[in-house]
């Protein structure tokens, strides 16, 4: 979400007669578009925040603002925490950037918005994006919804974006168009909780199956990701949608948090360990090639040695091949930060590095069956890490990385042969015919 949030942001400015800087130390404004999840991304943003204080001695004209989650949660308060910044715009307000960034260079002016816009509508953000300020040439995120209500114990996302809103359908089908137009042919949804979109506005009918299969059906359009679902709204309807609608990939990002259904009600999941396996296994038993991946927090208020077990054998028995794996930390502004912080540091580290052990060895497993296998891979271009190589991604979301060819063109989708693999890559090959 904060990437789309970035990329609107960068596109409003763009469309303001703004210039993309080269580099940190060319620009004459600094935007730290921030997390506040995990207390260790806050302290983070504050800390890099902070280190720009040596240039704005050096340059006082620079001006320096705060978007998103942090600017959220605290306001007015990162002014005295960080006093060079010189505005801080909430998660609701991305829409005042131009006019905020103006006044902050005209009269150099602190301001704070972190209110209501009034009347919240997700397609305030939802703007044409030009192709060539996006990440990706080839695969563009588009926002369904906004918010959430789940309040998730640990969770601060309810406070810092609000309330689930969500786009219309035929809204979210226009912009999808525009951007297939442009050469797009991957197509990200997005949502806090993705499986909850138009639910509320329905009453309690989820639209994601509907558009899943209306966007299948825009010419030009290859592929559809969604993320990320919260398990209790991952209904039947939903379920049926992933594995029969074509173009919808062979992944699925599922978060489970914890095995532990005492750990699971602490954290106010609603849902059993039970339950999630359910849904997993109805995935599997309609479309039997998907992979899965997840967030698990491990040391959460209370967690024992038992429930920390309970976590790893549902993982393992999932089978994921890629997770996103946190150390529990308070969050502020949560009803989790009253519990006891009762898991040792040490012993958080220890589970963490089991599960990463773990998931390791899944993943090279799973990948290494893939040796010799020919591999659906959607280009995207130059490796990043070797400019001699070019790189995609599969249907189950690994990165694929192979020697280019003359005749393949970023957003082609090819099939290379994988000659080796390790556990975050596979290694392809385009065999001559014989």
């Amino acid at each position: 979400m904060n990437e789309r949030d970035s990329e609107a942001a960068a596109s409003a400015l763009l469309a303001a007669g703004f210039e993309m800087a080269s580099s940190e130390s060319e620009a004459d404004v600094l935007l730290f578009n921030t997390c506040s999840v995990r207390d260790q991304a806050e302290r983070k943003a504050i800390g890099k925040i902070g280190l720009v204080k040596r240039g704005k001695r050096v340059r006082p004209d620079l001006v320096v603002g705060v978007l998103g989650c942090m600017a959220q949660s605290l306001g007015e308060e990162l002014f005295e925490k960080i006093p060079h910044v010189d505005f801080v715009l909430g998660t609701d307000r991305l829409g005042d950037l131009v006019e905020v960034l103006n006044a902050a260079i005209a009269r150099r002016v602190k301001v704070s918005r972190t209110d209501a816009a009034g009347d919240v509508e997700a397609s305030r953000l939802s703007g044409h994006l030009p192709l060539d300020r996006r990440s990706s040439q080839v695969s563009a995120f588009v926002s369904l919804m906004r918010g959430c209500d789940r309040f998730c114990s640990y969770c601060i996302v309810p406070y810092v974006r609000g309330r689930e809103c969500s786009r219309p359908v035929g809204e979210v089908l226009d912009e999808v168009s525009r951007l297939v137009c442009e050469g797009v042919k991957e197509i990200v949804f997005l949502g806090q909780n993705v499986a909850a979109y138009g639910k509320k506005e329905s009453g309690g009918v989820s639209w994601l199956p509907e558009l899943f299969e209306r966007a299948n059906d825009i010419s030009g359009l290859r592929r559809i990701r969604f993320t990320s679902p919260h398990p209790a709204d991952f209904d039947d309807a939903l379920i049926e949608a992933v594995a029969v609608v074509p173009k919808v990939c062979d992944n699925v990002h599922l978060p489970l948090q914890s095995g532990s259904d005492r750990v699971l009600a602490a954290m106010n999941r609603n849902y059993s360990s039970a339950e999630y396996f359910s849904v997993v296994e109805k995935l599997k038993r309609l479309s039997g090639g998907l992979t899965f991946s997840t967030d698990v927090i491990v040391g959460f208020p209370g967690e024992t040695d038992d429930d920390f077990r309970a976590t790893r054998t549902l993982m393992e028995e999932v089978g994921f091949d890629n997770a996103f794996i946190f150390k529990y930390s308070p969050r502020r502004g949560t009803r989790a930060a009253s519990f006891a912080d009762s898991v040792p540091l040490e012993s958080k580290e220890e589970r963490n590095a089991v599960l990463l052990a773990d998931l390791k060895r899944r993943a090279e497993s799973a990948n290494s069956s893939l040796v010799g296998e020919r591999v659906e891979t959607l280009v995207e271009g130059v490796s990043r890490r070797n400019a001699s190589r070019w790189f995609g991604r599969s249907r189950t979301n690994k990165m694929v990385v192979f020697d280019p060819d003359p005749s393949i063109l970023v957003g082609d989708v090819v099939s290379p042969v994988v000659e080796r693999s390790t556990a975050a890559t596979l290694f392809g090959a385009f065999p001559s015919e014989e």
